[in-house]
């Protein structure tokens, strides 16, 4: 199995208070970096985390922690944290993963790039070690359904689509319309919620079993040749999926 490698990962926090809840996690992030005001740098002491503390306007360092870093946990408010990311940024396959955690650390909410930055993930697992809750927004995640844009992801598989099949195909799927998946490689192993697949997703074991007509998109998990041709039929219905070589059938 082709593994993600390790994310590099931020904490940050501007006030005294935040900065205490960053040490707190970061005892159990040791891997963690740390950014915060270097008033408040001494509540790090002690800790095995890279701390960087910053003595000019905060707005400075967001620049450097979005070049740096895959995921970014801020210990400051929604509204704030939205504002000073604005200007940096660029698109879901470019920004890191950012975390908002609230001053009580009760709620633990991924604010930008859920799926593919991690945002999501890396706020359950936040929020697993402050004993808060985690608060997603996104569909596939609220309905319980499949994350088109990264399924797969923790296998190793590689998505192979034009970007508005992937936008398309997520729509018919958290709207609840027939779909149809097809496995031909690949770990069977790749439906991980303890929920049940949903019912509006059927499984089929040969791309030539799917009637079209009956399916409004086909996720294709497949080491095959997909030629011109067979996009063509489909449009913007098809996304398939790259399973590493030596994995399943």
């Amino acid at each position: 199995m082709t593994e993600s490698p390790t994310p590099r990962l931020v904490l940050v926090a501007i006030t005294k208070h935040g900065a205490a809840q960053v040490a707190t996690l970061a005892r159990a992030l040791p891997q963690a970096d740390i950014c915060v005001s270097a008033k408040f740098a001494d509540a790090m002491a002690g800790l095995p985390n890279t701390v960087a503390a910053y003595s000019g306007a905060f707005k400075d360092e967001i620049g450097g922690l979005f070049a740096r870093h895959d995921q970014i946990i801020f210990f400051v408010s929604l509204g704030a944290v939205v504002r000073l990311i604005a200007p940096h940024l660029k698109s879901k396959d470019e920004d890191p993963g950012v975390v908002v955690v609230d001053d009580a650390g009760e709620f633990v909410i991924p604010v930008l790039s859920g799926h593919v930055g991690g945002a999501n993930a890396c706020a359950g697992q936040i929020a697993a070690i402050l004993h808060a809750t985690p608060v997603l927004t996104t569909a596939s995640d609220v309905g319980k359904t499949i994350p088109v844009d990264i399924l797969g992801r923790e296998l190793g598989w590689q998505v192979e689509a034009p970007k508005i099949n992937i936008t398309r195909v997520s729509a018919h799927v958290v709207n609840g319309e027939p779909i149809a998946v097809v496995q031909e490689a690949g770990s069977p192993d790749w439906w991980t919620r303890p929920t049940p697949l949903p019912a509006n997703i059927h499984r089929f074991d040969r791309f030539d079993d799917v009637d079209f007509a009956r399916f409004k998109a086909v996720l294709w998990i497949t080491r095959a040749e997909v030629d011109e041709a067979r996009w063509q039929q489909l449009q913007e219905r098809l996304v398939v999926y790259r399973p590493p070589v030596g994995q399943g059938a």
